[in-house]
């Protein structure tokens, strides 16, 4: 088995529709450029549209290098703890049994199919959602499931994961926005300070 080369990256920032606004548009562009130096294989992406029209920027600039949905890479709760956080308790609302069933199904799903090593070396782009990156941190980490909780993801932000053959895999980055000017990063949960 190869090292997989998983690039983590949330979509830019989308309007309340889930459109990319005009400063998705410019936050993926400048993430377009960085990966364009990295030897990528192939972008994957989220079904919805803001993680599609961020694929395809993407894709713009990466010649000949296949873009395709992956419907593990959906937005979802990837996991209700039992015991609840007081801070989070308010996200959870209104979750059912079953809702928080598929969310894991979801989750398990997405690392089965991404969190693993390779036939062959390979450098992916996974286009999707600051939820997925975070769950695939935890999973990288080895972290109780409960920990996915509280990891905010940049829009437009890299996190690179490596996975290799018989040996835990290694979080290379977390959450990267160095190729973004400092108004551009943000995690597009409100206003607050933006490292």
């Amino acid at each position: 088995m190869a090292t997989r080369r998983l690039y983590a990256v949330r979509h830019g920032a989308a309007d309340a529709f889930g459109a990319l606004t005009e400063v998705g548009e410019r936050q993926t562009e400048l993430l377009a450029e960085r990966l364009a130096r990295l030897p990528v294989d192939a972008v994957w992406h989220s079904p919805l549209p803001r993680a599609v029209r961020s694929a395809q920027l993407i894709g713009g600039r990466l010649r000949g290098v296949p873009v395709r949905e992956a419907a593990e890479l959906v937005d979802h709760v990837p996991h209700v703890p039992k015991e609840l956080p007081a801070a989070w308790a308010g996200i959870f609302d209104g979750y059912d049994p079953a809702e928080a069933a598929e969310g894991e199904r979801l989750a398990d799903a997405l690392t089965k199919r991404f969190a693993c090593s390779a036939e062959t070396e390979t450098h992916e782009v996974l286009v999707t959602h600051a939820y997925q990156v975070a769950w695939l941190v935890r999973d990288a980490l080895d972290a109780p499931r409960a920990r996915w909780l509280g990891m905010s993801c940049g829009n437009a932000a890299v996190t690179a994961i490596e996975y290799y053959d018989g040996a835990a895999p290694v979080l290379v980055q977390y959450n990267d926005m160095s190729h973004l000017p400092t108004a551009l990063r943000w995690t597009g949960f409100g206003p607050g300070i933006r490292p």
